[in-house]
């Protein structure tokens, strides 16, 4: 059910139009009119049945929902704009018509599956911890991973800063006398958590691909490259993060 008050910042970001950053930058700058009048105060509560938004002069409204897979390159930010001009995922969207946000993140260095949308209600459902959708990961790490080892990783175990990882799904792909190959699945979302789990048991990572995501695929999707996802993508999705 949608809610029927919002900040005015928040108004904005829904609509499709820019991040909730960049939205609060053109509230203080006068740019946003309520109801005819100036508003420069970003926590301004609207209502979307009754109050007119109007944005230079061009009235707001909610556009249609968008929902991207992006196959995230190595060495990209998931972010918006880089104080160090880095490349971000946003190199790589050029096209789309709609502002988008990325549904959770990707550490630099990691590559692979990312979700983008517009959609705030969409993308609040899939982060929120109860959801517990799956997140698998293909992982080389460096030497042999032993049977002990493999059970911590799946049990879960102390991965640092006061914080412990849950039970995962671990298989082995393939391994050789210096590296291993996994397969990991999780239902967290803690910073770089299968990085920490794996440097936990003494075998960093020193690959990471993010390949599944609940039941959507990165199959061959290029790097860096994205897709538009469909209905049925989208709804299979959120019958994952609502079957808890």
């Amino acid at each position: 059910m949608k809610k029927p008050r919002a900040t005015l910042d928040r108004m904005l970001s829904k609509a499709g139009i820019a991040s909730r950053t960049m939205t609060r930058e053109w509230i203080a700058q006068g740019r946003v009119k309520v109801n005819g009048r100036v508003i420069r105060n970003p926590d301004y509560w609207v209502e979307n049945s009754k109050d007119v938004v109007h944005l230079d002069g061009l009235r707001i409204r909610e556009e249609r929902k968008l929902y991207i897979a992006l196959n995230k390159p190595a060495g990209v930010l998931t972010s918006f704009g880089d104080t160090k001009n880095r490349p971000t995922v946003y190199d790589y969207l050029k096209g789309l018509e709609r502002w988008v946000f990325p549904v959770g993140r990707l550490d630099m260095d990691t590559s692979g599956l990312l979700i983008l949308t517009n959609d705030t209600d969409f993308g609040e459902m899939l982060l929120r911890p109860e959801s517990k959708v799956p997140k698998t990961y293909y992982a080389k790490v460096s030497g042999v991973v032993s049977t002990d080892e493999y059970f911590k990783l799946a049990g879960g175990l102390d991965i640092g800063s006061g914080e412990s990882s849950g039970p995962a799904v671990v298989r082995e792909v393939r391994a050789s006398a210096r590296y291993t190959w996994l397969e990991l699945t999780i239902t967290e979302g803690k910073n770089r958590q299968v990085r920490r789990m794996c440097e936990a048991v003494g075998h960093p990572v020193l690959k990471l691909v993010r390949i599944r995501i609940g039941d959507l695929e990165l199959e061959q999707l290029p790097i860096g490259q994205f897709r538009r996802l469909d209905a049925s993508d989208v709804q299979h999705l959120m019958r994952r993060a609502g079957s808890r």
